[in-house]
């Protein structure tokens, strides 16, 4: 028997997660976006990553209709952006400084409000319980400086600031490394 939801939410609550808002713009043409924290590198060669978007959000036909989302990574300091993408707000990005994605057919890229961006196409759609599951090939990114947002049990907050450089430990530059880590995944 599965646990009960609030027992879930407790425990899915104790991971510490950077919080995203991940954008597309439908056949309509009008920019949506949704704030998440489920979303996870799945492939470096290729790159992909997945994200999963509940299937009463406002956002779910964009995506699935454009075959393409960009993912904003936030950065620490924009609580406030993420509530707003997270409610059913009828103009999420009012006053926000965006700029259409190239690759993810015209999504906004949040240029101020991150600290990376990933912009992709859907490879492919899971469906899972009450969320579909996207899995996008990674066609374009940035990674800017900065802290990112983080949430855990239910509360934002910032990551200090890494004491390591971007590029991995003994790689002479980042085309070098294998991954920005000092740890091995394999």
């Amino acid at each position: 028997m599965p646990i009960d939801l609030e027992l879930f939410k407790g425990v899915v609550g104790s991971f510490p997660a950077g919080v995203a808002v991940v954008t597309a713009r439908g056949v309509d043409g009008e920019p949506r976006g949704l704030t998440s924290n489920a979303i996870c590198s799945v492939s470096a060669s290729p790159p992909q990553l997945l994200v999963c978007v509940d299937k009463r959000s406002q956002t779910l036909p964009s995506i699935r209709t454009a075959g393409s989302f960009v993912v904003n990574f936030l950065a620490a300091g924009r609580e406030e952006l993420s509530n707003r993408f997270a409610s059913k707000h009828p103009d999420k990005l009012a006053g926000i400084t965006w700029e259409p994605s190239r690759i993810a057919g015209g999504a906004p890229v949040l240029v101020e409000d991150v600290v990376a961006v990933a912009e992709c196409v859907v490879a492919h759609e899971i469906d899972a319980g009450d969320h579909w599951i996207f899995i996008g090939v990674i066609e374009a990114g940035a990674v800017r400086e900065g802290a990112p947002l983080m949430y855990y049990r239910r509360a934002y907050a910032s990551w200090p600031k890494p004491a390591l450089p971007l590029v991995a430990v003994g790689a002479a530059s980042l085309d070098a490394a294998d991954w920005a880590f000092p740890w091995d995944f394999h």
